[in-house]
């Protein structure tokens, strides 16, 4: 059965994925003209970052259809959403104005997606436990 939870995270997570295809394309060509070589690799960290965090994305909205019970499975999901747009747009933004402060905002995202992606693990790792110990068949 197709949950509201699967239809909220694939909403989200294509929605992400227009963001970081128009983004990147901005980036690309919009704003050759204006950044440096130094900007541009900051910039660029960002949507790499957004994009491959948002495939993940993807990958926990099928996993809730699995496990669609999972606390663990949902909060990972919006912790590493949450990283995302705190990491990429804090290097975006950086890139741009060159405030350096904003460096330091930049870890704080990393640090949410980096604890989402444990919660991932370890609701995979307590489903894993429980299969184990109670066969379905």
């Amino acid at each position: 059965m197709i949950t509201k939870d699967l239809k909220i995270f694939l909403l989200i997570a294509s929605t992400m994925m227009v963001l970081n295809i128009a983004i990147g394309a901005f980036g690309a060509h919009g704003l050759r003209p204006y950044l440096d070589e130094y900007g541009t690799s900051i910039y660029n960290k960002g949507v790499d970052y957004s994009f491959y965090n948002t495939l993940g994305l993807f990958a926990i909205g099928f996993m809730s259809y699995i496990l669609p019970n999972s606390s663990k499975l949902k909060i990972g999901y919006y912790f590493i959403l949450a990283g995302i747009l705190i990491f990429s747009f804090s290097l975006y933004i950086l890139s741009l104005t060159k405030i350096l402060w904003l460096g330091a905002i930049t870890p704080l995202g990393g640090t949410a997606m980096i604890i989402g992606w444990i919660l991932v693990c370890i609701s995979l790792y307590k489903d894993l436990k429980i299969s184990k110990t109670h066969p379905k068949d």
